[in-house]
């Protein structure tokens, strides 16, 4: 059976997929196995090196958990502040007034193009220089300044694409019912953009989550994988340590990605939706409710009578 794509394989291309897909398994199993044994080899597999994880909460309470905790005040700050203004620039880029669409295509060009780390650092400058805030939240509030700046430029650059992907006709047939273009936005076109938006944005979250490290490396903002150091410092264990970190990374963005997937699936279906099936009576009843609204009088020609003559 053959698709769009690609042929259907003959008996010798499966034969040749079988045999690649063992050897792959193979090289796979090997590639684990030596990196098994040479971790065994170097004691990082030994038993005490990993109990602090499993015998008591004392390396979670001490120090994954209040790093967790930054990292997740930052990420959720930076995304409640990203999602709208990053919504906003995006629609501005669009816009038929140039007082607002060159101002945006400027801001969302200038912050997409500088790394996050950049503007994390000349955060960090600024709110030490022109604020009064105390140094020890300086780092909170850069590292979620670069996240905002930066994700909200990218985050608008989704949703402009998101929107233009639409058919034409849809925001023509708004038009012509006599919506004005804020309506069409509202109304027509944002909601049905939304779902095909939705993976990429949710992607953007992910990296807004990530990117908190690069606070922790070089702002010493104290957030999940600067725990690291301390606690590897205190237990000797360091692979052991960033594995656990690296597993809490995993799990929180899993966790945001398989969210994403079921109001994706959500939306869809509410979009499939055809609403209540009418009977006959029904379509009587409103045809009648239209003849009496078109002619305010009350004479009515008869229902399926086409040749009929009003009373």
């Amino acid at each position: 059976m053959s698709s769009v794509l690609y042929d259907a394989q003959g008996p010798r291309a499966k034969r040749r997929n079988v045999l690649y897909t063992a050897l792959f398994l193979v090289a796979l199993a090997a590639l684990g196995w030596w990196v098994y044994t040479s971790l065994d080899d170097k004691g990082q597999l030994a038993w005490p090196l990993w109990k602090p994880f499993f015998s008591s909460t004392e390396a979670y309470s001490t120090y994954i958990w209040p790093g967790l905790q930054n990292t997740l005040e930052a990420g959720a700050l930076a995304m409640v502040i990203a999602l709208p203004l990053g919504a906003a620039l995006g629609i501005a880029r669009m816009s038929d007034h140039a007082w607002v669409r060159v101002p945006g295509t400027i801001v969302v060009e200038f912050f997409r193009a500088i790394p996050v780390l950049v503007l994390m650092i000349f955060g960090l400058a600024l709110f030490a220089k022109y604020t009064d805030v105390a140094a020890d939240d300086r780092p909170f509030y850069a590292v979620v300044t670069g996240l905002v700046l930066y994700n909200a430029s990218v985050l608008a650059e989704i949703v402009r694409a998101g929107i233009l992907a639409l058919p034409k006709g849809q925001s023509e047939a708004a038009q012509a019912i006599g919506l004005r273009k804020g309506q069409v936005m509202r109304l027509i076109l944002l909601p049905q953009s939304i779902t095909a938006m939705l993976p990429a944005i949710v992607s953007q979250l992910v990296v807004i989550v990530k990117d908190t490290a690069l606070g922790g490396a070089v702002l010493t903002f104290p957030e999940l994988l600067a725990s690291a150091h301390p606690m590897s410092g205190y237990y000797g264990n360091i692979l052991a340590s960033l594995t656990v970190l690296a597993l809490i990374y995993v799990i929180i963005n899993f966790s945001l990605t398989s969210f994403a997937s079921w109001l994706e699936a959500r939306l869809r279906r509410r979009r499939k939706s055809t609403g209540p099936v009418l009977g006959g009576q029904d379509v009587v009843n409103i045809a009648g409710t239209a003849a009496t609204a078109a002619d305010p009088t009350g004479s009515t020609a008869g229902i399926g009578d086409f040749g009929g003559t009003r009373k």
